[in-house]
């Protein structure tokens, strides 16, 4: 068994950029990932992995550009996000901004739907 105790100093002495190269190791070649709360989460078997690859159950929804109508695109942002009017221009000028992120497929196609009906090209990822 490892000495855990020297383990444990090694990683807190790991400079930003290993830590986030550890961090992609293990997320690689374990399907070990961080969640929310910062608490280590394994991923389950292999099949399970790659069922879940397969089919998609989070998208983001990206605002592309704005298009010819950018007040009923910004309209729009700010009644989806509940941005203030300056945040939801910032968003909608930027171009290539997450409007909604990890919404279900049913959410980000409704609000896909409405951004284009606004005029704003959207891309879901």
């Amino acid at each position: 068994m490892a000495d855990l105790k020297a383990l444990a100093e090694q990683i807190v002495n790991l400079t930003l950029l290993e830590a986030q190269e550890l961090k992609t190791i293990l997320k690689d070649e374990y399907g070990i990932e961080p969640a929310a709360g910062g608490a280590v989460m394994m991923a389950g078997p292999a099949d399970a992995g790659a069922a879940a690859a397969e089919e998609q159950t989070e998208f983001d929804v990206i605002l592309k550009s704005a298009g010819a109508s950018k007040i009923n695109v910004i309209k729009e942002v700010r009644a989806i996000t509940g941005l203030g009017l300056k945040e939801a221009k910032d968003l909608v000028e930027a171009g290539g901004k997450a409007v909604k992120e990890q919404v279900s497929k049913a959410e980000a196609d409704e609000i896909k739907a409405k951004l284009e009906a606004a005029g704003a090209e959207v891309e879901l990822k």
